[in-house]
């Protein structure tokens, strides 16, 4: 070990410690987050990043089973960008967007449901994805609609070994392989425009109508629960960003909702 004559000339020398923003993050989720920070979330912690003074650095990790446990729980990293406003075992700030799933269709077709509903969809392949740990919302939805045999599944997660596994289900769409997806706004409106010919998107009912079970979801970013001061810390900075934020999610085809009134996480 050093002696403290050597550490206070080594201090001497470097300056003053560079202050980071440790994000854990995808590196292989588009439209959210990839290594070469082409995603909105990528943007989002950049721009954090300069309210703070701070220079972003990542922990890279798989966004699937065990992604909190192995990141933010254990310490690589402080901030988790794009989670839902409510996620259990974080602490979560101000929601800095609302968003729905919405009906993926091939534009000039004849098929363009808006609800759950919709007779049409009976006569329909589905395309919804799923991640192996339950049943996503619209999959509960058309199950109770007897429509389970017209789903077709396509994992959340994908072949890993290629770019952007998520946009799988977009692109079953444009080719055929199914009539109509049900896909998390965020990504469909990322993907679609860059089918050829570009897509077509509906959003689904803000909620179902026979269960109640919401259709459109808060995101926030988390942090551990016991670091209070830096999620007030992003919470003034959400604040004051608002209009940027916008303006970026906007940018990438975000499907945006208006939050209810009154809601603030």
């Amino acid at each position: 070990m050093l002696g403290g004559s050597a550490l206070t000339g080594f201090a001497q020398v470097r300056g003053p410690a560079e202050r980071t923003l440790r994000v854990c993050a995808d590196p292989n989720n588009l439209p959210f987050s990839n290594r070469r920070l082409e995603g909105f979330e990528n943007r989002l912690a950049a721009l954090v990043a300069r309210e703070l003074g701070e220079r972003v650095v990542y922990t890279w990790w798989p966004q699937r089973r065990g992604f909190l446990r192995r990141t933010l729980d254990a310490g690589r990293c402080d901030v988790v960008m794009g989670v839902p406003s409510n996620l259990p075992g974080t602490l979560t700030t101000r929601p800095y967007y609302r968003s729905t799933y919405v009906f993926v269709t091939r534009a000039g077709g004849r098929v363009d449901p808006r609800s759950f509903d919709d007779t049409v969809l009976r006569t329909l392949r589905i395309g919804v994805h799923f991640t192996g740990g339950g049943n996503p919302p619209p999959a509960t939805a058309l199950a109770r609609r007897g429509l389970a045999r017209n789903i077709a599944s396509y994992s959340i997660y994908g072949d890993y070994r290629q770019a952007a596994p998520p946009a799988r289900l977009i692109e079953a769409v444009a080719r055929g392989a199914v009539d109509v997806a049900v896909a998390w706004g965020p990504l469909a409106g990322y993907f679609a425009p860059r089918q050829h010919p570009p897509l077509r998107l509906a959003p689904v009912p803000p909620s179902d109508a026979r269960t109640g079970e919401p259709m459109t979801f808060a995101i926030a970013m988390a942090v551990r629960p016991d670091d209070p001061a830096r999620r007030d810390a992003l919470d003034r900075i959400l604040a004051r960003l608002g209009a940027e934020i916008h303006a970026l999610l906007t940018s990438y085809g975000v499907p945006l909702v208006q939050e209810p009134v009154g809601e603030t996480r």
